[in-house]
């Protein structure tokens, strides 16, 4: 049988780091990665026959739970009429206006291959719409590893200790400011775009402060620059119309991923239909990629669509709902100090004695180490969640009560066991 640490052994002669995203080589929970060999439902299975249940679900892709039989069937029939062919397709269209359907003020969308490159294309379009060229980001939110907007990403590049990357240079990011999140900027007629994550899933999941949203739109209308909601996890996930109709503010510049591809790779970035028309072919502003709008994605993620009506909302907020409330009372057993954010569906775990609002509080509570030894002590009894303080938990259609509570009996005997830890004496 093969085993993880062989596995990691021969993909660190291969991979740098063992991995192919950062994230996956557990350097900041420390230990071997364990390597999938199956999932269904909410559980995975590693190569060495053990089996997980999953709060990491792709990073919020795999909404249904792994393997549903009706993405696995709509997947399969795709793939029997050809994998990609350099051509458009029904799909793609389908998938276009099934998006566009959703959410209130989109008109038009271009499909993509990953978040990273629907975020650098839409920063793209906004400097070529606006004719300008500065771009805003908030501290901590991760739009992906385009250049520009590398500078004080969260989820992976704060876990890996950095402010940005080697490799950037720092023309690339003269026209990138970054500002604290949770506080709305001042802007004059240089910026081009604001990009925000209305949600920040990205540093342990912060919610945007009263006002926040719509303080953006405002600031943005009065200098004439562009707002960018990146929803490449909160898109169809938060709400059937995303963080738009979650929050009531509409930007002028979307970003999907994730749950649009049903657990295959794609991205999206879509506006109005005058912002749009500056893309090539109709406009100046160039973006292309031989594998856009490809068949299978799309497939899935029409097939993912489908199943997501208001009921199956109402489910998936219920089980992260039933998870937040179960959970503090546990931790608060233990005087373990801990923050259980939560917005709709999508759960934060930050070990801080107080609200965690901006990338410094999140960072704060990262670098105490609690979250490492919790997160060994959940992994051992056979519950995954991110290998990092900086990411959200993402619990699916598939998780079921039954799931709900082994989570919360594990994770009290996870807590007593951090707490022992933390009060046994040093030397």
């Amino acid at each position: 049988m093969t085993t993880n640490e062989e596995l990691f052994a021969r993909g660190l002669e291969v991979i740098p780091g063992g991995v192919n995203s950062p994230v996956r080589a557990f350097r900041s929970v420390g230990g071997t990665p364990y390597f999938v060999a199956r999932a269904s439902g909410a559980y995975v299975w590693d190569v060495e026959g053990r089996r997980y249940l999953d709060y990491v679900q792709s990073y919020g892709a795999s909404i249904l739970g792994h393997a549903h039989p009706v993405v696995i069937e709509a997947v399969r029939e795709a793939a029997l009429r050809g994998t990609t062919y350099g051509a458009p397709t029904e799909g793609e269209v389908r998938l276009a206006e099934e998006i566009v359907a959703r959410v209130p003020g989109l008109e038009m969308v271009r499909l993509t291959s990953s978040g990273t490159e629907a975020a650098m294309s839409a920063v793209r379009l906004a400097r070529g719409a606006t004719g300008r060229e500065k771009v805003v980001k908030f501290a901590g939110n991760y739009h992906g590893h385009s250049d520009a907007l590398l500078a004080a990403g969260g989820s992976a590049i704060a876990e890996q200790g950095i402010s940005g990357s080697a490799g950037v240079t720092e023309g690339a990011v003269a026209d990138t400011i970054v500002a604290p999140y949770n506080v709305v900027p001042e802007l004059d007629e240089q910026v081009a775009v604001v990009c925000v994550e209305p949600v920040a899933a990205n540093m342990g999941l912060v919610a945007p402060a009263p006002g926040f949203l719509q303080g953006l739109r405002e600031a943005c209308d009065r200098v004439g620059a562009l707002l960018l909601f990146d929803e490449v996890i909160t898109g169809f996930r938060v709400a059937r119309g995303g963080a738009t109709a979650l929050y009531g503010v509409t930007p002028d510049v979307w970003c999907f991923g994730k749950v649009v591809g049903g657990g295959l790779p794609i991205g999206a970035f879509g506006a109005s239909r005058a912002v749009m028309e500056n893309l090539a072919p109709l406009g100046p502003v160039y973006q292309a990629g031989t594998l856009s709008g490809n068949p299978l994605a799309t497939a899935a993620g029409l097939a993912v669509l489908g199943q997501l009506d208001e009921t199956a909302y109402g489910m998936l907020e219920g089980r992260a709902a039933e998870l937040q409330t179960m959970l503090a009372p546990v931790f608060a057993e233990h005087d373990l100090a801990v923050q259980l954010p939560r917005v709709g569906p999508l759960l934060g775990l930050h070990f801080s004695g107080t609200p965690v609002t901006n990338f410094d509080e999140a960072r704060h509570a990262a670098d105490n180490g609690i979250y490492r030894r919790f997160f060994r002590a959940m992994l051992d009894r056979g519950v995954a969640f991110a290998p990092g303080p900086y990411e959200a938990a993402f619990p699916s259609l598939a998780h079921t009560w039954d799931d709900v509570e082994r989570t919360v009996d594990l994770a009290s005997a996870a807590a007593a066991e951090v707490a022992e830890a933390l009060a046994a004496p040093t030397r």
